[in-house]
């Protein structure tokens, strides 16, 4: 394995030796950090790494296998309260020289999801990102937080609830109250 590529955020791929793996080790700076952070539109990231090796694969195409670490703060969707987020994550992606964008507007969803088209730099910063971007919980919520029941009604109208659209309410309001007579029986 060659030398450690330690803060190294961007690699020229075409100027790495292909006999050996390559070992990357990003870790990006405060100003680094707050870049993530505007990008990912979150509160905070107190700390990222990405970390692992780039491999030589078929004729001019690169496998990144690495791991990210992360500590990031986001705000609750429910309270707005800050939510902190301790990722560790295993990070795969192929980068492949004869990539071709399919042409067609509705395409399935390769297989495999780690292929990507071979860029001339590789930037471990905008990797780092997009694999924290997809780690991070899409809605984080402060532990005891609930979303309580929104009530809407137009002026002078009895706001609908979630229980009475359950279809058996309007039969056990009529049980439990007796109905009009109170006998709760028929008549």
């Amino acid at each position: 394995m060659s030398e450690d590529r330690a803060n190294d955020a961007v690699m020229r791929l075409s100027s790495l030796p292909r006999r050996d793996a390559h070992k990357v080790n990003y870790a990006p700076d405060e100003a680094g950090l707050e870049a993530i952070r505007e990008r990912l539109k979150i509160e905070a990231v107190s700390s990222a790494r990405l970390e692992g090796q780039l491999i030589p694969a078929a004729r001019r195409d690169w496998r990144l296998e690495a791991t990210i670490t992360a500590r990031a703060t986001q705000a609750c969707v429910v309270t707005g309260a800050p939510v902190e987020t301790v990722v560790s994550e295993n990070v795969v992606r192929r980068y492949v020289e004869d990539w071709s964008e399919p042409e067609e507007t509705e395409v399935e969803m390769p297989q495999d999801d780690t292929a990507e088209p071979l860029p001339a730099m590789l930037d471990l910063s905008d990797v780092l990102g997009e694999a924290l971007d997809l780690a991070l919980p899409e809605f984080p919520r402060a532990e005891g937080a609930e979303l309580g029941e929104a009530v809407f009604a137009a002026p002078g109208v009895e706001p609908m609830r979630d229980e009475d659209a359950r279809p058996f309410a309007a039969l056990k309001a009529l049980r439990e109250g007796g109905g009009e007579s109170g006998s709760g029986g028929p008549h």
